[in-house]
């Protein structure tokens, strides 16, 4: 039974804000993520594994050591199907909606089957959509897509409710890792307006302030990764 979306789910019908430490296994080292692991925000609901070329060891060794030091759920995000392991409790089916590479509407999905045919992971089909944060993202450059516009408002919320439409449980609006500026609060606000899915939002988070207009916009669970794990975050 699908338990970590339904917890999602639930968060987001009640207005219970969730926040996920993303970690990039091409990064990992058990020296460094065993402090950084301890020092982790009170608030953190999720652990997110995954980057753009991780491999399946890297990606393996990774999950094992952070299993071993929280119990809270750890769900995969991965760039393609070598970052799929078995030790985490969920994965991200992603399809890049906001891109026109079939590799990664549907190609990396098919590949990804034997992997997850008789896997225990939950599986969480989600509308992935590349926004423009103001620098050039590692999605953009390994997808071979380009990211949508944030200007282009209404574009946006149209992908997202075709996602919907398609049957996702999920809408992940990105705006790169490092992102210049995140995610604008208008561009969730209207991407919520008409959504009944719950909204992820992540790239170019930095603060606290940030996190909470976030949030305010309508976003669910936010996604922070690089502001944490350089210890930039400011509360």
């Amino acid at each position: 039974m699908p338990q970590i979306l339904d917890a999602i789910k639930q968060a987001s019908k009640f207005n219970k804000k969730l926040l996920a430490v993303l970690i990039d296994p091409e990064k990992f080292s058990a020296e460094k993520y065993t402090e950084f692991l301890q020092n982790i925000p009170e608030i953190t609901t999720h652990i997110f594994v995954g980057g753009s070329t991780a491999t399946t060891i890297q990606t393996e060794v990774c999950v094992s050591f952070i299993k071993s030091k929280t119990s809270l759920p750890i769900i995969l995000f991965p760039g393609d199907k070598d970052q799929i392991t078995e030790k985490a409790d969920g994965i991200l089916l992603l399809s890049l909606l906001s891109g026109r590479n079939p590799e990664y509407l549907i190609e990396q999905h098919i590949k990804a089957v034997p992997k997850l045919l008789n896997s225990d992971l939950e599986i969480m089909p989600t509308g992935y959509l590349l926004l423009d944060g103001g620098s050039k993202s590692a999605v953009a450059r390994v997808s071979k897509t380009k990211p949508i516009p944030q200007e282009e408002i209404q574009l946006i919320s149209h992908t997202a409710l075709a996602g919907q439409m398609m049957g996702k449980q999920l809408i992940y609006l990105e705006a790169g890792s490092g992102a210049v500026f995140p995610v604008s609060e208008k561009v969730i606000a209207e991407v919520k307006k008409d959504l009944k899915i719950p909204i992820i939002v992540g790239g170019g988070i930095r603060s606290n302030k940030q996190l909470q207009k976030v949030y305010n916009a309508g976003a669910d669970l936010v996604v922070i990764g690089t502001a944490f794990e350089n210890g930039e975050f400011e509360d």
